[in-house]
């Protein structure tokens, strides 16, 4: 089930009424987790078991490395946690990657192995979930939180229906202690939560769908030599597509739950506006950028043990954090280009003795020039992201630089289209840097939050049902 449907609408509704139902909060409890896996089932009703599988077992094994006392116990049972998170992650999302350079290394070494190829589906949001699962565990283990006491509360943490299938990716913390007392949505939190998840919405389905999709697929998928002006355009269309799409996504699940009287973590902060990429990464997938620095970066030494193996783990988990979206090598690429980005600009604050926590200067127009490159540099690693093979990546990048001439792909509307709409969204992202769009709507008069929120809503009525999932749905 999408948020981007007619299906969820009615889901929603439901939901809402039994959620203001006089019931008590264990009941309405037992709803919200029913819910959740009816919401999760329409994809593959099969893999409820899996993900019903890894909430029970984690839930032991965490209370279990919270008591024990024994280190060489309590470390096999993190393995054992390890081993069934990641077990399975690698089996249904990269078994078939890491068998094909299997094969590949055979034929390479002279070895005529051709094994059948594997019919492995991946279940939806399985990397969002068990990352969600894993910090559990490794929390209990190091002892950072109390285990949570309810198996209701944390099979409900695990499975809660907004962020289950693309995140934000929420930490016990943030989540448990909203479930343990009852809670319903004020008035005030109820109009939010409608108003995000109709601007979400516009974001997927008037924005990233109606408008950018077309003009990105076209020319990601085209095999023909593209003139400078199409390769661009069609990088900054997938540029523009993935955040609304994916920004959108988070806008609807945090609005969503505020609609229920539960607060999720903010998961983008205008991206498109980060002066370096430091700032970036504080921006773009907020919740997944933190979880990999505190479960992987300082894990691997971070930067307290020198500055080897600084840039050591900072590349480390980089290239790790791009495979985690995709099993395949141009995901690596797209981490690895990421981590050089990283690299390059640590090098150059250490030359100038510029500390991490430093704020930028009062130069706007230097500010904003940095930014400006930053969103140009960002959007060279989005063809690793976006491409298929190694060859299309190539092909576009020598497309974009002018290595080559082709034929005219893109209409004139369409290229129309994608000059408009993403200046406008570097140039949103800019003035709304420091600001939220709550704030904003709040500082508006009455009259004006209604025709913005009545043309947001005549907008999707325009572009009606879009049945196209979200691009995260397949991490």
């Amino acid at each position: 089930m999408v948020f981007n449907s007619y299906t969820f609408i009615a889901f929603f509704i439901i939901i809402l009424f039994l959620h203001y139902l006089p019931l008590s909060w264990k009941t309405k409890k037992v709803n919200l987790l029913l819910a959740s896996y009816i919401f999760y089932a329409a994809w593959n009703p099969p893999f409820i078991l899996l993900l019903w599988m890894s909430t029970v077992i984690d839930f032991y094994v965490g209370r279990a490395l919270y008591t024990q006392e024994n280190k060489h116990k309590k470390k096999l049972l993190l393995i054992v946690s390890l081993i069934g998170n990641l077990g399975m992650l690698c089996f249904f999302k990269y078994g078939t990657f890491l068998l094909e350079n299997f094969v590949a290394l055979s034929h390479a070494i002279g070895f005529d192995y051709n094994p059948a190829k594997p019919n492995i589906i991946l279940p939806a949001g399985i990397s969002f979930y068990t990352f969600t699962t894993l910090c559990y565990t490794i929390d209990m283990y190091k002892k950072e939180s109390k285990p949570v006491q309810s198996l209701l509360d944390f099979s409900l943490f695990v499975t809660f229906f907004p962020h289950l299938v693309a995140g934000p990716i929420v930490r016990p913390p943030q989540l448990v202690p909203q479930f343990e007392s009852p809670r319903v949505a004020s008035r005030k939190q109820l109009m939010d939560g409608l108003l995000l998840l109709t601007l979400g919405l516009f974001m997927k389905v008037v924005l990233a769908d109606s408008m950018l999709s077309t003009t990105a697929d076209a020319v990601f998928t085209s095999h023909d030599i593209l003139p400078a002006l199409d390769a661009w355009i069609g990088v900054f269309a997938f540029s523009g597509q993935i955040f609304l799409d994916f920004a959108g996504y988070s806008t609807c699940a945090i609005g969503v739950a505020l609609c229920l009287g539960f607060v999720l973590p903010q998961n983008f902060n205008y991206p498109y506006a980060a002066i370096g990429f430091s700032d970036f990464w504080r921006r773009w997938h907020i919740t997944l950028s933190s979880w990999l620095r505190d479960y992987l970066y300082i894990p691997l030494g971070g930067s307290r043990n020198g500055k080897a193996k600084m840039y050591f783990a900072l590349m480390m988990t980089m290239l790790l954090g791009g495979l985690w979206h995709g099993a395949n090598w141009t995901f690596v690429v797209w981490g690895g280009l990421h981590g050089l980005y990283l690299w390059v600009e640590k090098y150059y604050k250490d030359a100038r003795g510029i500390k991490n926590n430093h704020k930028p200067s009062a130069n706007t127009v230097l500010n904003f020039g940095y930014a400006l490159l930053t969103f140009m540099l960002i959007n060279i690693t989005w063809v690793f992201f976006r491409s298929d093979t190694f060859g299309r990546a190539w092909g576009l990048l020598q497309s974009m630089f002018g290595m080559t001439d082709g034929k005219p792909l893109l209409t004139t509307i369409a290229i129309l289209k994608v000059a408009l709409i993403i200046p406008l969204i570097v140039l949103f992202h800019w003035f709304m840097r420091n600001t939220k769009v709550l704030d904003v709507a709040y500082k508006l008069p009455w009259i004006g939050l209604s025709l913005i929120w009545s043309f947001l809503l005549l907008m999707l009525i325009w572009a009606q049902e879009s049945g196209s999932s979200f691009i995260y749905f397949q991490f």
